[in-house]
C-alpha cells in the first residue's frame, strides 16, 4: 500500500511540474514545458547562421501541435554563461553581414514588445537563451502565438535571431537586446 501510495505522490508531483511554463529565461537543458502538447502537425526548420563576425550557429525546429507550436532550439559557439534575446523576425532574409536585412520582430498583431509569458507581446517573441559552461544552448517551449499552418501568424519564411545581448522585455521596440549574432529563415520541412 505504501508503495502505490508513494508512486501516486510522485506521479502527482509530476504532473504539478508539467503544468509549470517557463516564464524566466530559458536556459541550457531546461525545458519550458515539461508535457509537449499532443497531435504533431507541419514542421519548419531554421538553420542558423553566424552573423556579424560570430562563430554562433545553430538550428531551430517548430512544430504545430494541438497546443501551440512546440520550439526546439541548438546553438553553439556562445560565450559561457552568456545570455542572448531570441526573436522570430518579420523578414526571412538573413543576407546582410549584420542580419538586419531580417527586419523587426514578426508582430502581425500590433502588440507591444515584452516577454512571452506577458499579456501583451510581439509573436515572435521569446525568452533569453542562456549558454551553459560550454557556450552551448539546447531548450524547448511552447509558443502560443505563432503557427507553422498557412495563415497571418505562420513562422514560414520568417527569420530566427540571436542577439548579442539580453532582451530587457521592456524597451520598445527591441528589448535593448543588441546586435544579430545568429540568423536562420524559417522554412518547412
Amino acid at each position: 500500500m505504501k508503495r502505490v501510495l508513494f508512486g501516486l505522490a510522485i506521479g502527482a508531483a509530476a504532473a504539478a511540474i508539467a503544468g509549470c511554463g517557463m516564464m524566466g529565461d530559458q536556459r541550457s537543458g531546461e525545458t519550458a514545458s515539461a508535457a509537449a502538447p499532443a497531435g504533431g502537425g507541419a514542421k519548419a526548420a531554421a538553420p542558423l547562421v553566424a552573423k556579424s563576425g560570430t562563430n554562433t550557429g545553430g538550428r531551430v525546429t517548430f512544430e504545430q501541435q494541438s497546443g501551440g507550436t512546440l520550439v526546439t532550439v541548438s546553438v553553439t559557439g556562445l560565450a559561457p554563461g552568456s545570455v542572448h534575446g531570441f526573436h522570430v523576425h518579420e523578414k526571412g532574409d538573413c543576407s546582410a553581414p549584420d542580419a538586419m536585412s531580417a527586419g523587426g520582430h514578426f508582430n502581425p498583431t500590433a502588440k507591444p514588445h515584452g516577454q512571452m509569458a506577458m499579456g501583451d507581446h510581439h509573436a515572435g517573441d521569446m525568452n533569453n537563451l542562456t549558454a551553459d559552461a560550454n557556450g552551448n544552448v539546447r531548450v524547448q517551449f511552447v509558443m502560443k502565438d505563432v503557427t507553422v499552418a498557412p495563415g497571418a501568424s505562420s513562422v514560414i519564411g520568417r527569420a530566427v535571431v540571436v542577439h548579442k545581448d539580453p532582451d530587457d522585455y521592456r524597451t520598445q521596440p527591441t528589448g535593448n537586446s543588441g546586435g544579430r549574432i545568429a540568423c536562420g529563415v524559417v522554412a518547412a520541412i
